[in-house]
């Protein structure tokens, strides 16, 4: 039996205490992880690691510490990290068991840094809220009021708050002044359940804007616990150069900045942030925070996308590793220090870039992840493998290794979906398909059916191939597919559903939802390792 290197309870607590650097990764698929783990465990599912790991740890030589809950799945992943070149990787003592065992306070759901951060906030500062049932008489008696939605915009398409507009978190002060002029005009921020709604309305607060300022209480949550109707597919979004307006520009840096500096940001240049990046010893993180359209029109080499908004409420994913070093870019002053100024008081060593222009923003497009090569398997053209389907001869089995949600939205009508985790010795999902002679495997782009190829190549013994280009490349052939979730060889549990997302939740799901993110400020306290403090 294979011996692996351990580290204690004990140790980590002490690591996360003292800030020293720690990646505590939690390998378990998605909904396994909500139901229980540790406060800065980030969700980093062994599917997934060779996809992941460069991005997301880029120093080999980062202290990893991994668990599971006695699936085994911690020690394969520690064989992962070691192929990919990783040296100080060790399991957690005893595992998720381990750590209650020894006294560790455990959390539920995801993101749960981010949103205890909220409530803590919420306790310390007393932020304006204001009812589902008091905005709606406001906007029924045609009063002055604005509600801007602070979450993403594809999560605002799916429901909204009824004459909302679109402000994700990042964009609030930059562009609250430009969308209500008048200081008269009370302004309330909305997201789904509580966390951006507080941190947005407590940014505007902060950032001195004139106008009352509330957050809606509980958000879309609240607004159907109190029996009123949402939309669905509003389009309403902040104008482009909304806050562009040199005084009311001026008037968003000056106290974006001040925040900033009161929060204990520090201050670097691009050619600094380059020199840190490439340190063996301390893990640095560039995130440039404006909207992805900014971000592909132009961006400095070697940072990633991470609007500000989702970057403060998905912190432990953006950066897994506890004690690293975060800067920050944007090009208009704002954006960045609000940013830095809340994950400073999440007790992260922050800085934001100074001084840089136009010309430096020198690459353009989406992010390109650094991602190591896959055993080299043969590929098949979306024209051949339909050919292939077409005749059950062949003895084609296809197997979807995207994520369920999208399996199950759109997927190749031949396709089973499994869990690539689930393609080892000890499960049974591959065994009870039908028998095959040659596999093929497929996903959105094709890049983590790569990976997933060769387990079902070393599992099985056959004939494995990869659909070039994935279900992507399948769907620009236009050929056909179809949804829903007949053809499911593993249970979905690579995805939470969190009670706040979509439509038709259950209302008790949504109240203890609530009831949960209510509770979280005891448990930090229980927990005692956060090091957060508000300005």
């Amino acid at each position: 039996m294979t011996s692996y290197p351990l580290r204690t309870y004990e140790d980590v607590r002490e690591t996360l205490l003292s800030k020293g650097e720690l990646a505590l990764l939690d390998v378990r698929e998605e909904d396994p992880h909500a139901q229980c783990h540790p406060l800065f465990a980030a969700n980093f599912p062994l599917a997934r690691i060779e996809l992941d790991a460069c991005t997301c740890l880029p120093r080999r030589d980062v202290p990893i510490v991994l668990f599971d809950d006695g699936e085994g799945l911690a020690a394969r992943a520690f064989e992962r990290f070691a192929a990919l070149g990783f040296r100080q990787v060790a399991l957690l003592a005893g595992g998720l068991d381990g750590w209650i065992r020894a006294g560790g306070e455990v959390f539920r759901d995801v993101n749960v840094p981010s949103k205890a951060f909220g409530e803590f906030v919420e306790a310390r500062r007393h932020t304006p809220s204001l009812s589902a049932e008091a905005l709606d008489a406001l906007q029924k008696s045609g009063a002055d009021v604005v509600v801007l939605d602070a979450r993403r915009f594809g999560e605002y398409r799916t429901m909204n708050i009824p004459g909302s507009v679109s402000v994700p978190g990042a964009e609030l002060v930059l562009r609250a002044r430009a969308l209500a002029p008048d200081p008269a005009t009370r302004i309330v921020v909305n997201c789904a359940g509580r966390t951006r709604s507080i941190i947005g309305a407590q940014s505007l607060v902060n950032a001195k804007l004139p106008n009352p300022v509330a957050a809606l209480r509980n958000g879309t949550i609240g607004w159907t616990l109190a029996g009123k109707t949402l939309e669905h597919g509003s389009e309403r979004r902040f104008d482009i150069d909304a806050g562009r307006d040199p005084h009311t520009l001026d008037a968003s840096r000056r106290s974006a900045h001040a925040l900033a500096t009161r929060a204990g940001v520090r201050r670097t240049s691009l050619d600094e942030a380059a020199r840190w990046a490439s340190e063996a010893s301390r893990t640095t993180y560039r995130f440039d925070v404006r909207t992805p359209d900014d971000y592909e029109a132009g961006h400095a080499p070697g940072f990633r996308d991470a609007p500000g908004g989702q970057l403060v409420q998905e912190t432990e994913m953006y950066a897994p590793v506890h004690g690293a070093r975060v800067v920050l870019f944007d090009d208009d002053g704002v954006r960045a220090n609000m940013t830095a100024s809340w994950l400073a008081q999440m007790n992260i060593e922050t800085y934001v870039v100074d001084g840089a222009n136009r010309g430096d923003l020198t690459e353009t497009g989406p992010y390109r992840p650094e991602r190591p090569q896959p055993a080299p398997l043969p590929t098949i053209s979306p024209q051949a493998l339909a050919a292939l389907l077409d005749d059950p001869s062949h003895g084609v089995v296809l197997l979807d290794v995207a994520p369920s949600a999208k399996f199950v939205k759109a997927h190749i009508p031949a396709a089973h979906w499994i869990l690539r985790s689930h393609l080892a010795p000890g499960y049974d999902d591959l065994r009870n398909l039908p028998d095959a002679r040659r596999y093929v495997l497929t996903c959105g782009s094709g890049a983590l059916a790569a990976f997933a190829a060769a387990d079902v190549a070393a599992l099985t013994g056959k004939s494995v191939s990869v659909l070039d280009g994935g279900n992507a490349a399948w769907t620009r052939a236009a050929l056909p597919t179809e949804g829903g979730a007949s053809q499911l060889a593993s249970p979905p549990i690579d995805r939470y559903r969190r009670p706040y997302e979509g439509v038709g939740n259950a209302r008790e799901a949504m109240q203890a939802y609530l009831d949960w993110e209510y509770g979280l400020v005891a448990q930090l306290d229980r927990d005692g390792t956060h090091g957060f403090f508000v300005i």
